[in-house]
């Protein structure tokens, strides 16, 4: 609710008090930044200059001089460009929490903190502990985790602003949830080319995932539309601020695809936080999978089951599931089992390679690592005994290892070994075995498998700086997928997002994500996020007829827009045109969504001539949302203020297609128009 005239006035003294020491900070600040900066480079110059003067331990000295330096201005800088993102709209939020022994704090919430001269807080960064309250509790009795403990209290008032270039605006109080107010507001707003940050409208079940730091891990299951990338960006910022000494080069975001990650890229910095490592899984297996020219995309993979150009789905349906996992391993327990050198040999006029020996070194001494990784240490071990080390023999004992063994490093061959072999639980001729092995770009579905023996017997690439990994979309990776992340980041914690209901992998599905918990070190948590931000009621009713679904809970107001079914249009093209013309009028992004390339590329070919619009596919990577042709597995993640779901009748969705519809129609926030 709106305060009252006097608070009012009030309000807008604060607001200028902290313009003015806002400014006050910038302009000192900026000096010294530009000083540091200058002193800096200076120092660098100084350190270069003098470094031949210098031992092994005063060089030491030096860099580690240098380094703290570099590191006390790098702080200054960023804290300097987050209050330079401030500067318009200082703060969106304040609590007034009185604590046990009675005294009262009015906290002003921003997207950073700034101090006073005496080094009071007076802006607290959203961040930060006691700023919990806002989004956790109602007023009346509350607590919080601070550093020292749990810190108990009562909360009296939370209050929301709304500010556009240091102008207050409005003012709302609200004693239950975040104003309802500012939340409308807030998703009324079209539809932006980019995901924003929200850090004013934070509900409490999003809060939870956002500032867990209890559990090592946490899966999220969240419904269409509730918010679950937007939870992990803002969480990966809290991450940021609260734990020491971790940094954007130590988190990593596994991506759908290269569209998405362009969508989020300025979530974090509009947070005052780098951008973090970004990748797909397709991305991960084309830099693993040397002996192809390419792997195949996880959308292309997808594309090819719903353009029916897949001549055996039993077959890739087998090798996407949990099945495949436990042949995997036995047979490649069997085949390192049996792996041994054959005969003894020479290396030169000297020295005797004794072949009992060296099948110890292989199945005892060396038993730890993966079998190539054996053989490596093999050959380090004979050129120490024989070459006091000498690196330049490794290669040669590597050949005569090989050539006086029963085993090779060939991974396509082992691969068709399985296949042939009676731990396969599907007989397949040799021919067919050789027409998905043996080819230039190796299908998706095959590199998964690929990727795994070649890890299991060779170990997987180790990313030992990575602390945090992010899995958004989690429902499209299968159980071998998540094992093998596991295998990469060792020693990273995992947030793990997703929506059992947006599965568009039609060859793999959970009944729950929660299935994933014991795949993880630590501690799991499992928590679900059952509201919906995005899409109207009207379309959220239509939706949940899709997959006899009525657990989705709308947060939008009624629009009282109909979703509209178009049936037996015969002039498609005028009737498309219109429907697109109402819609950009209202809405500042349309997407036409289809079911696969095919069908977008004829749409887009059939206006193009007529109106300014832009085909979308999984090589995108910047775009206009203003109006665009996208397929449905290309969509994932991305929303629309307005949607046109387009399908040929003799290309209709199928009962065992309908996740994919979901996911198309649950792109929309405001208005939906299904053709056929």
């Amino acid at each position: 609710m709106a305060i009252s005239e006097s608070e009012f006035v009030k309000e807008k003294k604060i607001l200028r008090k902290v313009q003015k020491l806002l400014e006050e900070t910038l302009s000192s600040l900026g000096e010294d930044v530009i000083e540091d900066e200058e002193g800096l480079t200076e120092f660098k110059k100084m350190m270069w200059e003098n470094s031949s003067s210098f031992d092994a331990a005063e060089s030491q000295q030096v860099m580690a001089a240098t380094a703290l330096e570099a590191d006390k201005f790098f702080r200054k800088r960023d804290y300097f460009r987050r209050l330079c993102k401030i500067k318009n709209k200082p703060y969106f939020a304040s609590i007034v929490f009185k604590d046990e022994k009675g005294e009262i704090f009015n906290i002003y919430m921003s997207l950073t903190y700034l101090k006073d001269k005496d080094s009071n807080n007076i802006l607290f960064d959203w961040r930060s502990p006691i700023c919990s309250l806002f989004y956790d509790f109602e007023t009346g009795p509350c607590s919080y985790v601070a550093p020292g403990g749990i810190i108990s209290g009562e909360l009296k008032r939370k209050r929301q602003y709304k500010i556009e270039n240091n102008k207050l605006l409005g003012v709302f109080d609200n004693s239950l949830n975040i104003s309802d107010e500012v939340l409308q507001e807030v998703l009324a707003q079209e539809s932006s080319d980019r995901m924003r940050q929200v850090v004013n409208t934070i509900q409490q079940e999003q809060n939870k995932v956002i500032r867990d730091l209890d559990n090592d891990n946490l899966i999220v299951q969240g419904i269409a539309g509730s918010g679950k990338t937007t939870v992990a960006l803002h969480r990966i910022a809290f991450l940021l601020y609260r734990i020491k000494n971790l940094n954007s080069n130590n988190i990593l975001i596994f991506s759908p695809n290269n569209i998405f990650t362009e969508y989020i890229s300025d979530v974090l910095p509009s947070l005052g936080e780098d951008n973090t490592l970004q990748t797909t899984f397709s991305d991960y297996l084309e830099a693993f999978i040397t002996e192809y020219y390419g792997v195949e995309s996880f959308t292309d993979f997808i594309s090819r089951y719903y353009s029916y150009n897949e001549p055996n789905p039993e077959l890739v349906e087998y090798k996407q599931s949990d099945g495949i996992i436990e042949d995997l391993d036995n047979y490649l327990n069997n085949y390192i089992n049996n792996c041994k050198f054959t005969s003894s040999f020479h290396e030169g006029e000297i020295h005797y390679i004794e072949k009992d020996e060296i099948n110890k070194m292989l199945h005892y001494k060396y038993d730890r690592l993966p079998l190539f990784e054996r053989v490596n240490e093999i050959a380090e071990k004979l050129c120490s005994n024989n070459y006091k080390g000498k690196r330049t023999k490794v290669k040669t004992y590597l050949k005569l290892l090989y050539e006086n063994s029963n085993f090779k490093k060939d991974y396509q061959s082992i691969m068709k070994d399985f296949y042939l072999s009676d731990y396969c639980k599907i007989k397949l001729s040799e021919k067919t075995i050789n027409s998905f092995i043996y080819k230039n770009v190796i299908n998706y579905e095959d590199a998964l498998i690929f990727a795994y023996i070649k890890g299991r017997l060779e170990g997987f690439i180790y990313e030992s700086t990575i602390k945090q990994v992010i899995v958004d979309e989690a429902q499209d990776y299968n159980r071998l997928q998540y094992i093998i992340i596991n295998q990469i980041f060792k020693k990273a914690d995992f947030t793990i997002l997703g929506d059992i209901n947006q599965n568009i992998n039609p060859y793999y599905q959970y009944k729950s994500l929660e299935d994933l918990k014991d795949l993880f070190k630590g501690e799991t948590k499992y928590l679900e996020l059952l509201k919906t931000y995005r899409s109207s009621p009207e379309i959220i009713e239509y939706t949940n007829k899709i997959l006899n679904l009525n657990h989705v809970n709308a947060v939008r107001k009624n629009t009282n827009k109909p979703v509209i079914i178009r049936k037996g249009i015969e002039e498609l093209k005028d009737k498309l045109l219109e429907d697109i013309n109402n819609l950009q009028s209202n809405y500042k992004s349309t997407a036409i969504i289809t079911k696969d390339n095919r069908e977008a590329e004829y749409i887009y070919d059939l206006l193009k001539d007529k109106i300014d619009i832009s085909l979308v596919d999984a090589t995108t990577k910047g775009f206009s949302k203003e109006l665009i042709i996208i397929p449905a597995y290309v969509a994932k993640g991305l929303e629309f203020d307005s949607v046109i779901i387009y399908n040929d009748r003799n290309n209709s969705y199928k009962k065992n297609e309908r996740n994919l519809l979901y996911v198309a129609c649950t792109r929309c926030q405001h208005e939906l128009y299904i053709y056929n």
